[in-house]
């Protein structure tokens, strides 16, 4: 008879997650790929809260430490993986994330185009223009257009956001180095090299391997939401590595964990102050455990963003709101009145290592809180 899954108390649920999310800020880590690969990925759609994303998790970098190593390192990567969005990973995963996740993306963007006016002859049309200006260097994604106008293609706001995604998962291009406040287009071999072979099983094992490691104890149907792979593909990624997870029962549900034990806790009330779109708020189907009844409004509205929160053990106990200000940051808490008095000190230091993190002036404001 197999032995019965060990029990976790759902009160804990919010502080092991957290940990496994390095919400403690582990201060071994040192290097923001580490981050990239041990949260399995940060979500990177607005690159100032990913960088948040990486100050909430290491105590001793910074966003320019973020920036240099995706632009000037080249050992972060920004492009579209997990559920068609842009995340951060470490660039020596390129090689079997993005095989795994970009023939979907780039079967969307097909249809999509398709579905608005441009027809497969002139997407490939699109491509070879985007191709041949990537000859000569990085392109912004207005050159870009304007080169695919130059061939003959109109493009709207629409279109062009498609075609330039395009470029990305077909294997063409990738996001590279920065002009200004704009990731450019460089050459994927220039940029990364050729690709190692693939192998899709191994691929799938290896991201199932990282998520139960970075979001468990979880659900296959939390990695799947998690993911946007189909649930047979997660399954069988679970499947695959099968003896290094344990079953867990938390209540009255069936979860798996990394078999050589949940990390250890760190000391109780760690706070901190998360970005908005944080990886560890989107791992899960259900955000219950962390938001309860009261804070589901605060963390999203239901139309796919997610807000910048205070958590504490990672139970989300307030909202914030960031505005960047020629060269300075503002912030402002949702609902001030709200927040324990006993966190106030924790709040001060977290908004004193956002100034350093940051490299600039951090004030407090009370003028636009609220949402």
């Amino acid at each position: 008879m197999a032995p019965a899954p060990r029990r976790i108390d759902p009160a804990r649920l919010a502080r092991v997650r957290a940990a496994a999310q390095l919400l403690h800020r582990p201060a071994a880590i040192r290097d923001p790929a580490e981050i990239a690969r041990l949260t399995a990925g940060i979500q990177a759609q607005d690159p100032p809260a990913a960088r948040l994303s990486v100050r909430s998790r290491a105590r001793a970098l910074t966003a320019a430490d973020v920036d240099r190593a995706r632009t000037a390192e080249r050992s972060l990567l920004r492009t579209w993986l997990m559920r068609k969005t842009i995340h951060m990973i470490a660039t020596e995963d390129a090689g079997w994330m993005l095989p795994l996740f970009e023939p979907p993306i780039e079967r969307w963007s097909r249809r999509r185009l398709e579905q608005l006016g441009m027809p497969q002859g002139r997407q490939e049309k699109a491509l070879g223009a985007i191709a041949r200006a990537l000859d000569n260097g990085p392109l912004t994604r207005p050159e870009a257009a304007a080169r695919v106008a130059d061939a003959g293609i109109a493009l709207n706001a629409q279109t062009r956001l498609h075609v330039v995604g395009l470029a990305v998962t077909s294997g063409l291009a990738l996001l590279g180095p920065d002009r200004g406040a704009q990731s450019m287009l460089v050459r994927r071999e220039d940029w990364i090299g050729k690709p190692p072979p693939f192998d899709r099983d191994r691929a799938l094992a290896e991201l199932a391997r990282r998520y139960v490691r970075a979001f468990g104890p979880a659900t296959d149907r939390d990695f799947a939401y998690w993911s946007g792979l189909a649930l047979r593909d997660v399954r069988a990624g679970l499947e695959a590595i099968s003896a290094e997870l344990e079953q867990v029962r938390v209540g009255e549900d069936d979860m798996v964990a990394v078999r050589s034990g949940l990390p250890r806790l760190p000391r109780a009330d760690q706070v901190r102050m998360l970005g908005g779109f944080d990886t560890y708020l989107l791992g899960y189907k259900d955000r219950g455990f962390t938001t309860g009844e009261r804070h589901r409004e605060t963390v999203s509205d239901g139309g796919g963003g997610i807000y910048p929160v205070i958590v504490r053990d990672g139970v989300v106990e307030a909202g914030w709101r960031v505005y960047r200000k020629g060269g300075r940051l503002e912030l402002a808490f949702n609902d001030p009145g709200s927040i324990p008095p006993q966190m106030r000190e924790a709040l001060d230091s977290e908004i004193a290592d956002i100034a350093r993190f940051e490299g600039t002036e951090v004030a407090l404001t009370t003028e636009r809180g609220g949402g």
